[in-house]
């Protein structure tokens, strides 16, 4: 038999519109399609009837499959003859792991494509009413992860370089330890008084922002109780939600109340 071909494939951040074109193509003729926790369900009504659907979400603190396993599940279909497609959250290569198994697929000569998707790095920000670069504000973006291999010895941040880089700063994954993330900038020399901002579940209907500072946002993030997905931004461009650029919690607002004068009619 011959051996299929593996796309890894980004499905954007949450809004099931997000997704490329080519994603969306290539989602709906996959044979199988190994997909993670956050992928908008809608998405999985787009396959084929026979395709094969296997679920490999991970969890803050439990994982379905290990990496490994994922990584054995792409390399087996594939050897089998199947066009398998890899869907992955916001981008495969943005802290998705998605360099870790386009290696495994080159290890045993499989043959893969890589179709890059919507970050939720920006895209949940651009949901909140908050630019990442704004020319008289912030000239650049940096996004690091909070949730590091566990099996480091030491953080790879430099949170000295961060607190004095300027520009805007983004948080993934960091609900957990976004106290001592911040704690470390400000000890570092950010000024405790940058405005920041927490986004969960960014660009779906659910999504909610609240807004602080460095010094305070774990704690409105703690008395919020915010879970994961969640995104920290920080960075004076966070200002300008405030001054109407929520486009976002406008339009819910709209369609909120436009469903409640229908009922109300009916």
């Amino acid at each position: 038999m011959n051996i299929g071909k593996v796309y890894l494939v980004g499905a954007g951040p949450g809004d099931p519109d997000l997704i490329t074109r080519k994603g969306l193509r290539l989602l709906q003729r996959a044979d199988v399609v190994i997909y993670d926790r956050l992928i908008p369900v809608s998405l999985l009504e787009e396959t084929r009837p026979e395709a094969e659907l296997i679920y490999v979400g991970k969890q803050p603190t439990r994982h379905r499959l290990s990496q490994e396993h994922i990584n054995r599940l792409l390399v087996d279909r594939a050897l089998s003859g199947y066009e398998v497609l890899r869907l992955k959250g916001g981008d495969p290569l943005v802290f998705g792991r998605g360099g870790e198994e386009a290696l495994a697929c080159r290890d045993f000569g499989i043959p893969f494509e890589i179709v890059p998707g919507v970050s939720s790095s920006y895209a949940v920000p651009a949901y909140a009413g908050i630019p990442l670069t704004h020319r008289h504000i912030s000239s650049a973006f940096t996004v690091i992860t909070g949730h590091e291999a566990p099996d480091k010895a030491e953080s790879a941040i430099n949170y000295e370089a961060l607190a004095q880089l300027g520009g805007t700063l983004v948080i993934l994954m960091g609900v957990k330890q976004l106290r001592a993330i911040t704690r470390r900038i400000i000890d570092n020399g950010l000024d405790e008084r940058t405005p920041a901002a927490i986004i969960e579940w960014g660009t779906v209907p659910r999504q909610l922002a609240y807004v602080g500072t460095v010094a305070d946002i774990a704690e409105i993030a703690e008395d919020q109780k915010i879970r994961p997905p969640a995104i920290t931004v920080i960075g004076e461009v966070v200002r300008l939600r405030e001054e109407g650029l929520a486009w976002f919690d406008l339009l819910q607002t709209v369609e909120i109340e436009a469903q409640y004068e229908l009922a109300a009619a009916r």
